[in-house]
């Protein structure tokens, strides 16, 4: 067969770029509306001075060159450029409203984990800090309410990838009856500290599920008593004649 001849054009993608790079505190520090092509700059506008100047200074830059010279005397493309501009400035402050200024409160939990299989072996507890944001965040343990010895270091938090962080703190333990250890977590979205405790022994959902199950246990009990005593000793059926011998308490 006839072998087809190459592509005499390859693709070429022509587009209009615009982008506002925001600073830590939610201010515009840069504004760019670019013509670009095959993802290279070609034609650049300059906000201070407000024209278009070539940025490419490649084989394309006769072409940039002439392209900037035309848009600048277009002034469809000026508006156009200062438009994105304008609304690069109204944007950022309701996009940074609800990101960079929102506040959203962590939630706490403490996952034990034994060292080893022997009884009296160290447990150790892990409390586990997530979807908080801003990041700065202060995670403390106390044992039976007093702050625990030892390097108070400065929490790392993780990005969880969805404007949320995560952390995580452990301690070594080795819990006696009665001991109380709390994780206590400070944050600006928070009004007050949360804690969450710990105990050693059943922890408190799984006693709950206990002191339910153990309640329906003798409501059961107590109906299958009412039933067995009713079926027992309820009265005979009207007309009922007991026979000599009968064994029903009734007929006795």
């Amino acid at each position: 067969p006839k072998e087809m001849p190459p592509p005499l054009t390859d693709t070429f993608v022509v587009h209009v770029a615009t982008s506002c790079p925001l600073a830590t505190n939610g201010s515009v520090v840069a504004f760019e509306f670019n013509l670009v092509f095959n993802k290279n700059p070609l034609v650049c506008y300059e906000a201070e001075s407000q024209h278009f100047i070539a940025c490419d200074w490649g084989l394309l830059h006769q072409l940039a060159t002439s392209l900037a010279t035309t848009f600048n005397k277009d002034k469809a493309w000026l508006e156009r450029a200062e438009g994105h501009r304008r609304a690069c400035h109204q944007l950022a402050t309701n996009f940074w409203a609800t990101t960079g200024q929102r506040r959203t409160p962590p939630q706490v939990r403490i996952v034990p984990s034994k060292t080893s299989p022997a009884a009296t072996s160290p447990v150790l507890l892990t409390c586990h800090v997530w979807g908080f944001y801003p990041s700065e965040v202060t995670v403390t343990w106390l044992h039976n309410g007093v702050v625990t010895h030892g390097e108070h270091l400065p929490i790392s938090s993780t990005p969880n990838g969805d404007w949320t962080y995560q952390t995580q703190v452990t301690l070594l333990v080795t819990p006696m009856a009665g001991d109380t250890f709390t994780c206590l977590v400070q944050h600006s979205s928070l009004e007050q500290a949360l804690l969450e405790q710990w105990s050693p022994g059943l922890s408190a959902g799984l006693t709950w599920k206990v002191v339910v199950a153990t309640v329906l246990m003798l409501l059961g009990l107590g109906f299958f008593t009412l039933g067995v005593y009713y079926f027992r000793f309820r009265p005979p059926a009207a007309g009922y004649t007991p026979l000599p011998g009968d064994t029903y308490p009734a007929g006795n």
